[in-house]
């Protein structure tokens, strides 16, 4: 690896040294060991004998989910395209009168896994200081059925967090791509009401003071769980004695939930979803919240 970076250095200079180097080229394998898809760009040599220009090659995100090869369908398993999830969700947002505001994806597994985030607004979902976020699963490797999940961002520091997850289908069978239309218009209708039921759960959190042994001590339990990575429990509790952003500043449970969301960004962003919905049942049950069911968009019996 060290020789293919000083072979690209030497080329660079070789070619055209006036200009600034990509760094992007480089730092894509951080990037890529956190999941968080971003565009790739690549160099591509010129010619000392022909003058040709030093250019760049770049694969966007969307080329990067399309690349991803769907494994052939089976008698009992339908896999979905990732990139076709991510299309038939664009247009149901847009059905559903639904703005994307800005949007992140993340691949694991070798492409096995996916998951993306859709920042929304609508006439019923505008707030100054959150945003709410629709996620999308699917996978190829039949670890989990096709989900969305719908949470909130906070404006003051883009900490994600999810509230509920929407079953799309039990399986993947093969009737699947026929009902996948209906199964996310199904899940997108539930949008307004996570929204409204985050905002109440926002409002139980700041009403529960916390001391700081109480919150270490919450900390510990969270890390037990694996919803904070162990690594990041002293981060958890410095924030949340000394957060960064002033709005977080007290103590109370809503702001501990600010000091681990805000800890753990820039991780997997798979499991986001699954860390903060665990840790919202926690917190619930401390702050006497009593929280929605799970829900679930329409089971359709899909025949083999």
């Amino acid at each position: 690896m060290i020789f293919l970076i000083i072979y690209y250095l030497f080329i660079y200079y070789l070619f055209d040294y006036r200009k600034p180097l990509d760094y992007n080229y480089f730092i894509m394998a951080l990037i890529f060991a956190k999941n968080k898809l971003e565009p790739i760009t690549r160099p591509c040599a010129g010619s000392v004998w022909t003058r040709t220009e030093f250019t760049t090659e770049v694969t966007s995100v969307e080329d990067q989910i399309r690349m991803v090869d769907t494994p052939p369908p089976t008698a009992t398993h339908r896999p979905i395209p990732h990139s076709l999830l991510v299309h038939k969700a664009r247009r149901a947002f847009d059905n559903a009168g639904f703005e994307i505001l800005e949007e992140e994806h993340a691949l694991a597994r070798g492409g096995q896994q996916y998951f993306g985030g859709f920042a929304l607004t609508g006439d019923l979902i505008q707030s100054n200081s959150r945003k709410l976020v629709f996620g999308l699963r699917n996978s190829h490797d039949k670890t989990a059925a096709s989900a969305a999940c719908m949470g909130n961002s906070m404006m003051v520091c883009d900490n994600m967090c999810f509230s509920s997850d929407v079953k799309l289908a039990r399986k993947h069978t093969s009737n699947i791509l026929r009902d996948l239309d209906f199964l996310l218009s199904n899940a997108i209708s539930k949008v307004v009401t996570s929204w409204n039921d985050m905002g109440e759960r926002i409002e139980a959190y700041k009403g529960r003071s916390l001391s700081n042994p109480a919150a270490s001590d919450l900390t510990a339990n969270l890390a037990a769980l694996d919803v904070v990575p162990g690594g990041k429990v002293y981060n958890v509790i410095k924030e949340f004695r000394s957060p960064r952003h002033p709005e977080f500043r007290g103590r109370n449970l809503w702001n501990l939930y600010n000091s681990v969301t805000e800890n753990l960004k820039g991780g997997d962003f798979s499991k986001l979803p699954k860390r903060t919905m665990q840790m919202q049942r926690i917190f619930d049950n401390v702050a006497k919240f009593k929280a929605p069911s799970v829900i679930k968009a329409e089971q359709v019996v899909l025949a083999s």
